[in-house]
């Protein structure tokens, strides 16, 4: 029994940080920074998601930033702890649990943001390069079709690609960027339908 007991450690460090990794995605900082300002929920008007994009919409862009930088510094220090304490084809999955937290948030009744700036945040530690392109790619993107979640839908896409090519490529870190990606596009739904639908009416 004692050649378990690595595998046993290792498994409970991985759980241990993926619980982790989900309570601190669950902490909104839009929807923190809202009942601060005495403001209503975030998730009440626009598009209903407490993310970056929505506070612009209704506090303007210096809070948008706050709550971007936020998210982004949550998700970095999320990042550089896994990096540290687990294997290095462990960590992606645990961006995985970030995101999660982020999207389905304990302390928040379970309705929070789509994961797009903590995942920026979280590969920006893993691989820096591939985060400055994802951004620069992100601007360009929005400057010509002007809608943010297309926008976002490039910047995931290298983040994925730029993820997989600095691991490796190995199948534990493939699957868990491929899930978080793929969980990104998903949250992503409603906007895609109602863009659909504005189309089909004119």
């Amino acid at each position: 029994m004692l050649f378990l007991q690595p595998l046993i450690l290792n498994m409970t460090h991985f759980i241990i940080f993926f619980i982790f990794s989900y309570a601190a995605g669950s902490i909104n900082f839009s929807i923190l920074l809202f009942k601060l300002l005495r403001k209503e929920d975030p998730r009440e008007k626009f598009s209903g998601n407490a993310g970056a994009t929505n506070v612009y919409r209704q506090a303007g862009i210096y809070w948008a930033i706050v709550v971007l930088i936020c998210d982004m510094s949550r998700a970095v220090g999320v990042s550089l702890l896994s990096m540290y304490f687990l294997p290095k084809d462990q960590v992606s999955l645990i961006g995985f649990g970030l995101i999660f937290g982020n999207r389905f948030p304990c302390f928040h009744g379970f309705k929070g943001g789509k994961g797009v700036a903590n995942y920026l945040g979280f590969t920006a530690a893993l691989t820096p390069m591939t985060a400055i392109l994802s951004g620069c790619a992100w601007l360009s993107v929005y400057a010509v079709v002007r809608i943010p979640f297309i926008s976002s839908f490039f910047m995931i896409f290298i983040l994925a690609v730029g993820t997989l090519i600095a691991y490796n490529s190995s199948l534990l870190s493939g699957t868990g960027v491929c899930i978080t990606s793929v969980f990104i596009f998903f949250n992503h739904r409603q906007n895609i339908m109602d863009m659909w639908n504005v189309k089909k009416s004119t």
